[in-house]
């Protein structure tokens, strides 16, 4: 949608907190050594979802473990 060169009465953007952290999770896997790695996966996500509520987001972010992963939980309740 943010594509469009039209106007547009609204912001759209996005709130995908368990997405943004799954990769970082994945990437980091408790590990010391691994937070660098994991940070650079929590940056790249971050810029992908910056990017799409832009509407220049090309769908290179989904890189890397746990990134086009199912975040899906039957019945969760929020």
């Amino acid at each position: 949608m943010n594509k469009l060169k039209t106007k547009k009465p609204w912001s759209l953007s996005f709130s995908f907190g368990r997405a943004l952290q799954q990769s970082a999770l994945k990437a980091w896997a408790g590990k010391v050594e691994n937070i660098e790695i994991a940070r650079a996966a929590f940056l790249a996500r971050c810029k992908a979802n910056s990017e799409a509520t832009l509407g220049i987001y090309k769908g290179d972010a989904a890189i890397g473990e746990g990134a086009s992963e199912s975040l899906h939980v039957k019945d969760y309740k929020y």
